[in-house]
């Protein structure tokens, strides 16, 4: 691609990042002179929702005048995209600045301090940014001054409910996401899922890894939602190593021996950055800082310590934390007896007792009912397994009757098994493969009567020939025995499977029937 001819009346002359869905240049607005960062998406036709995000991050950004925040010039057409032009002040992303040197103790305290008063400008002005994270960091090597960029999910929402979905359509970057934003926690998203990424960046930048070292996203969501990182007593193994070889290599080996094993037996990590840390990184929002500026404190205390002693002394975090606004805690109470109970059921079923044949496993299945008037909390409760399927890397699905729409048959599996398709849909090819094998060896010829109920199926195992016709009784019991063997693909020790029928007093009998034909569909 000639970088001269991208955009009219900019000039560009390097490009500075480019990654699977964006493209950014260094350049110089022409009319004026002016340098420039110039984004652009990199597929010639995205989609709506690429669309709006781009959008997204200027229309908040533009608003916003903090000198911690990138400043958008404009939001140009360009084809059949947006190019968002924005201040050069020349940083360089954080991710990069730290792989070229390990920062020094005060240099992290003081990158530290200022992303503390860039969240507390964002979320004064009811900002969630849910993507924070070294990579949207930029710092002057020279000045030092930070700027977070890229608002292209942030949220002006006080509060977001996130629903279910694969972990790689999951809005954010896992290796940084809180627990709240996996959608898998029971829990609304708030500004304190920032400070949740915060304590990731915060860990890798003292360590130098994250705090979970994964490839498999399911497992990355579970050690996020129920995993506490080592705490980081971290050595710099690569500067021992370096060290060690230096010295004995003039031949002070007695010498080097004590400094070597002073050095390796000392803590890189002060003990109350590593309480600072794990503060941000609780797995329940209210276990975090609650403010920003409770955070700025503690660092600031840190910093007037190391300057004046050269070292910082353990004292007790968060004295200062004090929430600006009224937050309800999302804990259920009084309701540990029936979670529990829908946890012991889940886990018979995930981890069935062995065949008294010695045959394997049995096939555990159960049916919980869950009774209450309106509105007292029964889909909370629910809610609560998410957790362990996770652990299991099962899936759950849900769906609703409806007591206006009782004359459409099966239509909560139907809810259901939609959005279980829509789930496989956002797997990877090879999965996806294998799911087509699985289906169609269940349902061999008859496809179609499946697919007649649920249409996205068809997307996965491809359009299927005309099921055979039959007669009276005929078709329901064709469609029972194919809808258990359908549901039967999904429900392995290795994916277990949980449905959520919502609201079953409005049930229509062809529902009922099949539910009443084999337990086990359940």
């Amino acid at each position: 691609m000639d970088a001269i001819a991208i955009i009219p009346r900019y000039q560009l002359i390097e490009k500075l990042y480019a990654g699977s869905r964006t493209v950014v240049y260094r350049g110089i607005r022409e009319v004026d002179q002016l340098g420039v960062v110039v984004k652009l998406l990199q597929r010639d036709y995205p989609t709506f929702s690429e669309l709006l995000q781009f959008r997204n991050q200027y229309t908040i950004a533009k608003n916003l005048d903090s000198p911690g925040i990138i400043r958008p010039y404009s939001l140009e057409t360009y084809r059949n995209s947006y190019a968002l032009v924005m201040e050069d002040f020349g940083g360089t992303s954080l991710r990069d600045y730290v792989q070229n040197q390990p920062l020094a103790s005060t240099e992290f305290l003081e990158i530290a301090i200022q992303l503390a008063d860039i969240l507390n400008y964002l979320h004064h002005h009811q900002i969630i940014h849910k993507d924070i994270k070294p990579a949207n960091i930029l710092i002057h090597p020279e000045t030092k001054q930070v700027k977070i960029i890229d608002f292209s999910i942030a949220s002006l929402l006080p509060k977001e409910t996130q629903e279910i979905k694969n972990p790689n359509v999951l809005e954010g970057t896992l290796a940084y996401l809180a627990p709240e934003q996996t959608g898998r926690m029971n829990r609304g998203i708030d500004y304190r899922a920032d400070f949740y990424a915060l304590g990731v960046t915060f860990f890798e930048l003292l360590t130098g890894q994250l705090p979970f070292l994964t490839d498999d996203p399911m497992e990355l969501l579970h050690c996020h939602i129920a995993k506490q990182p080592d705490q980081f007593k971290i050595k710099n193994d690569a500067l021992y190593e370096t060290l060690r070889v230096a010295c004995f290599s003039e031949g002070v080996r007695g010498l080097a021996n004590a400094a070597l094993t002073t050095f390796k037996n000392e803590e890189t990590v002060p003990q109350v950055l590593c309480d600072i840390v794990m503060k941000l990184m609780a797995k329940n929002a209210e276990d975090r800082y609650q403010s920003a500026l409770g955070l700025k404190y503690d660092l600031q205390t840190c910093l007037e310590q190391l300057n004046f002693t050269d070292k910082i002394k353990t004292f007790k975090i968060a004295t200062r934390d004090v929430c600006d606004r009224f937050l309800l805690r999302e804990k259920l109470y009084g309701r540990e007896n029936e979670v529990q109970q829908l946890l012991a059921a889940f886990e018979r079923v995930a981890n069935p007792p062995e065949s008294p044949l010695g045959k394997g496993g049995l096939r555990g299945v159960e049916l919980m009912l869950v009774a209450g008037f309106s509105g007292i909390g029964k889909t909370a409760v629910v809610n609560e397994v998410h957790k362990p399927i996770l652990k299991q890397r099962g899936y759950f699905i849900k769906g609703k009757f409806d007591q206006f729409n009782r004359n459409i048959p099966f239509s909560a599996f139907v809810q259901a098994f939609r959005n279980l398709m829509m789930q496989l849909l956002t797997e990877s090819d090879q999965q996806l493969h294998q799911w087509k094998t699985s289906i169609l060896e269940a349902v061999g010829e008859n496809g179609q009567v499946i697919i007649e109920v649920i249409p996205e199926l068809e997307i996965i195992i491809g359009q299927q020939l005309p099921a055979p016709k039959l007669s009276g009784n005929g078709v329901q019991n064709r469609f029972n025995l194919l809808f258990q063997k359908f549901v039967e693909v999904f429900t392995t020790k290795e994916h277990p499977l949980v449905m959520f029928l919502d609201d079953l007093q409005w049930a229509d009998s062809a529902s009922l029937k099949l539910m009443r034909f084999k337990s086990n569909l359940i």
